[in-house]
């Protein structure tokens, strides 16, 4: 039966007129009715806590179609999703671009700046430390990609020197050289005449913008050779036997006549050294921040320049130190000795890492390529030999000259200058992979004094020479590398950016410790010393650990194999297999002991029988 409500409770409550009138959103799940069919007053509806108990009640074995959950829009059929191509790219004007995608890169081109090996297999590993092998190197050759794919970029061409119809190079001399050049090239040849202090001894920095040299008696200076802008120029009152720039062009190393001298690019001494005494030779590692310093003495000094002490004095044995020279590859120092060998130092190590027997007699210039796979030598006995490096040390080409040679270097592409009293002459090679061929020189100057000091300018085609009569810039066609990297080595860097060059610099420095012949072996596991650890793991505890597998617990149910169970019952087994090997351990040492203890000479009784 249906009842009537009661008046005054289905009753709306007054509301705004804005809110008289708006009307009630209907569900989607909701059937459209009319207000005036239904016969209810247009408003908010009561909540439903409200209106349960005047619902009507309907009669039984009735049957109400169920509210429809779907809307009553014409249901459309769904067409088939089609997979359609993306457009191919176009340009701003709308033509379609002839090829698309990345440009493809050469694979002997990627291989150049590839630095892994592919032709080794990873190692039979850990499913972990196998998938980190993968990962670095999927981002290796992804990064040897893009190097390649950047090398378009590298605009500019090492330069050449060609003879017209045959003509030998070697005749060309620098005023013709600086007649077909441009302005800006031919300013790069000059001469200095400083004969009241010479000889001198010079050195670039890193970048190739600043020049630094020293005179025998006293004069030292520092300019910005491009622009001939002067930094300092002091006179020492003492003689000066090797001029270095450190880190940076701010910083200058001098090897004075008694002790070692640190000045700035100002000309003001900032330290004495007085433990590098009676130094005669100078080298800087510039990934270490080491300064290598050879003495009268005998003795190689490594002195930190970051933290100012001395990280290694390791003697030489072998009498005055005055040839020396580094590998930039590895950091190695090679030092020439009188008994016609060349020994390789490491501060890690008290006694050479390998020696070298060179010439027949006293060795008088040594130098080594950018690479690290070639070294020159001259001796007395007027021998100019080029040796590989990589493991065999082997002589590859000699050629006597009619004068020893004095001083040698390098260039980053390979050429070979050696200076021959007042003539330097220099020697070109197949490309920068290449030892240079000593045949036939590729260029021939002479000087107005005798030589005391070469070497190449970085990312400059210019060679400068030290002698008796001031320095001289020579140019030379194709000597240094044409690009540079401009987070390496700015020639044009501001104050700011070199400042934070050092910043980062001293973070990434490399310990000493690790200066080897053969930096790849760093990254490579020392399978003596982990077998030896072994070993003396085993002797101090007793057993092998790593001789079982590790007890691995099965799963239960009913919450009993949770995390903590599951260390416990480990742990519980563990310790269980740990008293286990220790109780072993000791009784086979007490029955060792009782082996000893029983005198080898008695003769056997009848009731050793019942020992055991």
């Amino acid at each position: 039966m249906e009842t009537a409500p009661k008046p005054g409770r289905g009753v709306p409550p007054k509301k705004d007129k804005l809110q008289a009138k708006s009307k009630k959103r209907q569900r989607y799940w909701e059937e459209e009715t009319d207000p005036t069919t239904a016969g209810a007053s247009p408003g908010p509806t009561p909540n439903k806590k409200r209106n349960r108990q005047f619902r009507p009640q309907r009669p039984k074995n009735a049957c109400i179609p169920k509210k429809s959950r779907i809307s009553k829009k014409p249901q459309l059929p769904k067409k088939p999703r089609e997979w359609k191509n993306p457009d191919p790219q176009r340009s701003l004007s709308g033509a379609q671009d002839p090829f698309p995608g990345p440009a493809p890169i050469p694979v002997e081109v990627a291989q150049k700046f590839c630095r892994i090996d592919k032709s080794k297999k990873l190692p039979h590993s850990k499913p972990k430390t196998r998938s980190r092998l993968e990962v670095a190197e999927a981002e290796e050759e992804e990064t040897s990609v893009k190097a390649a794919r950047s090398e378009l970029l590298l605009v500019e061409e090492p330069g050449f020197l060609e003879g017209e119809d045959g003509e030998d190079t070697a005749k060309i001399h620098q005023a013709d050289i600086v007649e077909a050049v441009d302005i800006a090239s031919a300013a790069k040849h000059f001469d200095l005449n400083l004969r009241q202090f010479g000889p001198y001894r010079l050195n670039y920095s890193r970048t190739g913008r600043h020049l630094a040299f020293g005179g025998r008696r006293g004069h030292v200076a520092a300019l910005d050779w491009v622009t001939k802008r002067l930094m300092c120029e002091i006179n020492v009152m003492e003689a000066v036997r090797d001029i270095r720039f450190l880190h940076s062009e701010a910083l200058l190393a001098v090897a004075q006549n008694r002790w070692l001298h640190i000045y700035d690019n100002q000309g003001i001494e900032l330290h004495c050294i007085r433990r590098c005494d009676r130094v005669t030779r100078l080298e800087f590692l510039p990934f270490h921040f080491l300064l290598a310093t050879a003495s009268e003495t005998g003795f190689l000094t490594y002195l930190d320049v970051s933290v100012g002490k001395i990280v290694a004095a390791l003697n030489a044995r072998a009498g005055r130190l005055d040839v020396m020279t580094q590998n930039p590859y590895n950091a190695v120092i090679h030092l020439g000795h009188s008994n016609g060998t060349v020994s390789l130092w490491s501060p890690a190590m008290k006694e050479p890492l390998a020696k070298i027997l060179c010439h027949r007699g006293g060795v008088r210039a040594v130098t080594v390529d950018s690479t690290g796979t070639y070294m020159a030598t001259s001796g007395l006995d007027h021998q100019l030999k080029i040796f590989d490096l990589r493991g065999t040390f082997e002589p590859l080409s000699a050629r006597t000259l009619p004068q020893g040679a004095g001083q040698l270097s390098f260039s980053q592409r390979g050429l070979l200058v050696a200076g021959m009293g007042d003539v330097v002459n220099i020697w070109a090679g197949q490309g920068k992979a290449s030892p240079p061929s000593l045949e036939k020189p590729y260029l021939t100057h002479r000087l107005s004094g005798h030589v005391h000091g070469l070497q190449f300018c970085p990312f400059e085609d210019v060679l400068g020479v030290g002698h008796s009569g001031g320095i001289t810039s020579m140019l030379v066609p194709g000597a240094a590398e044409p690009n540079f990297d401009g987070l390496e080595s700015n020639p044009y860097r501001s104050r700011k950016q070199r400042q934070e060059w050092e910043v980062k610099a001293l973070l990434e420095k490399v310990p000493a410790e690790l200066i080897c012949l053969d930096p790849r072996g760093l990254a490579e596991v020392d399978i003596i010393s982990l077998e030896q650890e072994k070993k003396e793991r085993i002797e101090r505890l007793g057993y092998d650990p790593e001789a079982k597998a590790p007890f691995q617990p099965k799963p239960k149910q009913k919450g009993r194999s949770s995390t903590a169970n599951l260390v416990k019952r480990k742990r519980k087994v563990k310790d269980k297999e740990h008293r286990d090997k220790v109780r072993q351990s000791l009784e086979e040492q007490q029955q060792h002991k009782q082996e000893k203890a029983k005198p080898m000479g008695t003769w056997p009784s009848a009731l050793d029988r019942f020992v055991h």
